[in-house]
């Protein structure tokens, strides 16, 4: 039997290869999801992965065997998926391992109004019928089987994106675009078309095996191609999406990444000129100019933990307009709080575009620390580690420490965070000061207790 611990994670499904995760199973999480949610209906789509339409197909089956009627949406972004479930009030089911290698592959679901499945709101009694199925054998099928339609939601999601961000009147932009041979390769040139850009398509064919490079603009290895392809083209602004297309990294026109923090900053401005006063949530590991310039804009600042399902809680929590992580998910009040990477990209599309200057000028005013970026440390005992870096810091003149997620320890000067991996022997520092020498000092002094 599959190891059900390595395949349900905090709100998805992913990062779990073949011999783990079949469509045998599939069918069973289909099920379960069915008498979990106990909707009438769902919606499902899946990515362009070899083993993501077989996958998504047995999790439909599954449904429908319990009276579910399915709405299959086939190839399809994850925003996509959340724009569906919102649009037609539906759970949804996205098939995708998002930006793990080809091997890989697992479900992200959501209900209704695509508000997420966390492990306190469904995912543990999903983990719980699905084991005892594979004890005990699968359920008896509903009296009446649900109904299996197909439904193409491209050009609506496209709509329901320009009517937020207009870019009809923008001067005209030299955009590349790298999709990783991802969904951004299915989800772009629709969203794109008729606006003043001339489109620079790089990897727009679709390859769950990622021939060019691994879709995960997170390793800075794989935005070489784009930065060397804006520099080139004297392209204005480069764009790279992930592997399921929810996540999107800016490259400004020296060929050099913007911070994703920035970026959320940027975002945070335009949506506050848009909604004045509102609320704006920021991890705790996003720079320091995010609440800076939320507060600056007249909006209320949130801090919160790291992680799709806590930055969701506490959108609906307090009814917050945006929300922004370091990883460049992007989360608005305005697509039912979902993250779309998309939507992020047409803000500082619309931005840069809105006025004459070059984006590094733009987005030099949401970039004033020095940071880090994440370093991981490969660690025996991630506590024991974690405690003495506590020991050393706690009740030195002027710093403060707090336990929000991870440990967090703060200066008027500069601060940082470790965190534990909840999947791997790892600790993850994250460092930010007024100074790029003193983020090395401090760097160097929090590793030698992490390695020591």
């Amino acid at each position: 039997m599959a190891d059900l611990s390595q395949i349900v994670k905090a709100y998805d499904v992913r990062g779990v290869v073949p011999d783990q995760w079949d469509e045998t199973m599939a069918e069973l999480f289909g099920a379960a999801f069915a008498e979990v949610t106990g909707a009438s209906a769902v919606v499902v789509g899946h990515d362009m992965r070899p083993s993501s339409p077989g996958l998504a197909g047995a999790f439909a089956r599954g449904a429908a065997a319990r009276g579910v009627d399915v709405t299959e949406i086939g190839l399809c972004s994850t925003d996509q998926l959340y724009f569906a479930s919102g649009h037609l009030g539906l759970p949804g089911a996205m098939f995708t391992a998002s930006h793990n290698p080809a091997q890989y592959n697992g479900i992200k679901m959501c209900r209704a109004g695509a508000a997420p499945v966390g492990q306190d709101t469904g995912l543990a009694e999903i983990r719980a019928l699905v084991e005892g199925w594979l004890e005990a054998g699968a359920p008896e099928p509903a009296a009446a089987p649900g109904t299996v339609t197909r439904r193409d939601v491209l050009k609506d999601y496209a709509a329901h994106l320009r009517s937020l961000v207009d870019l009809s009147g923008i001067r005209r932009l030299k955009v590349v675009v790298d999709a990783g041979n991802g969904m951004g390769g299915h989800t772009v040139p629709t969203v794109f078309d008729g606006l003043p850009i001339d489109l620079n398509a790089m990897y727009f064919e679709l390859d769950g095996t990622f021939p060019n490079h691994e879709a995960n603009p997170l390793d800075p290895k794989n935005l070489v191609d784009l930065q060397a392809r804006v520099r080139e083209t004297g392209a204005d602004i480069g764009l790279a999406f992930d592997g399921d297309a929810d996540r999107c990294f800016v490259i400004d026109g020296n060929g050099d990444p913007v911070s994703p923090s920035a970026i959320t900053a940027l975002v945070a401005a335009r949506e506050l000129a848009k909604h004045p006063g509102g609320t704006v949530i920021h991890n705790l590991i996003t720079s320091w100019s995010v609440p800076e310039v939320v507060k600056e804009c007249g909006g209320t600042p949130v801090r919160t933990r790291v992680g799709h399902s806590f930055i969701k809680q506490e959108m609906a929590r307090t009814g917050a307009i945006f929300g922004g992580e370091h990883s460049a998910h992007y989360y608005f009040r305005d697509f039912w709080n979902a993250d779309t990477g998309m939507l992020a990209a047409m803000h500082v599309l619309a931005a840069l575009g809105g006025q004459s200057g070059p984006l590094s000028e733009l987005v030099a005013e949401y970039d004033r620390y020095a940071g880090s970026g994440e370093i991981n440390s490969t660690v025996a005992d991630q506590a024991g580690r974690t405690a003495a870096v506590r020991a050393a810091y706690e009740g030195l003149p002027g710093v403060e420490l707090d336990e929000l997620d991870g440990l967090t320890v703060t200066t008027a000067d500069w601060w940082f965070n470790l965190r534990a991996s909840n999947t791997e022997p790892l600790l993850r520092l994250n460092v930010e000061a007024r100074d790029e020498q003193t983020v090395t000092r401090v760097r160097d002094e929090v590793l030698a207790i992490v390695r020591a």
